[in-house]
């Protein structure tokens, strides 16, 4: 129990990024599920810190619950929003010559911040894993050909990922945790990294495909 305890912020981290999508408290409950997954599975010798390995169970948990609830409805305005907000970061882009904040893209259109990050989410939750990327072969991959969620479970194959990005460059071992295990968005990675938006999507694709590629080797 004190196990669990230690972890509860990062469950309730994770649960209040969805909690405009579903109730707050159920995607907790879901979340601590995942980290009773979590500390069950988990085996020291992984060569990944616990809280890595418990986030993508706890998240993995909270998305299944959101996909298989048949009550979860994003509306036509925030997929709209979230239009707008793809056009127009690509106005600011051009126009700005770097990645454009959030908080820069709500004075653009005139809108609350907030009420902008929620549409992002959305955004995020319609593309969710089945997003596909076209490699430099023109084949189509997608993350969940890379990434080891819950739903993929844990077997040899989690295992055999952790080694091959064990095997990446500094510089891409940064991008993969910025995006996968911190869970940002290419522009919030971008702005970390002092890049834009279009030189991260580059890079992460190669570092997938490179992935991809020795994975089925």
């Amino acid at each position: 129990m004190e196990n669990i305890l230690k972890y509860e912020n990062l469950v309730n981290k994770v649960a209040h990024r969805y909690a405009n999508f579903s109730n707050f408290e159920d995607l907790k409950q879901e979340g601590m599920i995942g980290l009773l997954k979590a500390l069950e599975n988990y085996k020291p010798n992984n060569n990944t810190k616990f809280s890595t390995y418990a986030y993508l169970w706890i998240k993995g948990e909270i998305l299944e619950h959101l996909r298989c609830d048949k009550n979860i409805k994003i509306s036509k305005e925030l997929l709209s929003l979230s239009k707008e907000i793809t056009i127009t970061e690509e106005i600011l882009r051009n126009k700005l010559n770097k990645e454009p904040t959030v908080k820069e893209i709500a004075f653009f259109l005139e809108k609350d911040q907030k009420q902008i990050e929620e549409a992002m989410i959305s955004k995020e939750l319609v593309l969710s894993f089945d997003y596909s990327l076209n490699n430099d072969d023109n084949k189509e991959i997608n993350l969940y050909d890379c990434v080891p969620y819950y739903e993929k479970g844990l077997n040899d194959d989690y295992l055999d990922l952790y080694s091959e990005l064990d095997k990446l460059s500094s510089e891409e071992k940064e991008l993969i945790n910025l995006r996968y295990f911190q869970d940002l968005t290419q522009r919030e990675v971008s702005e970390r990294l002092g890049t834009n938006q279009v030189n991260v999507s580059r890079k992460e694709e190669k570092i997938l495909t490179k992935l991809n590629k020795s994975l089925v080797a």
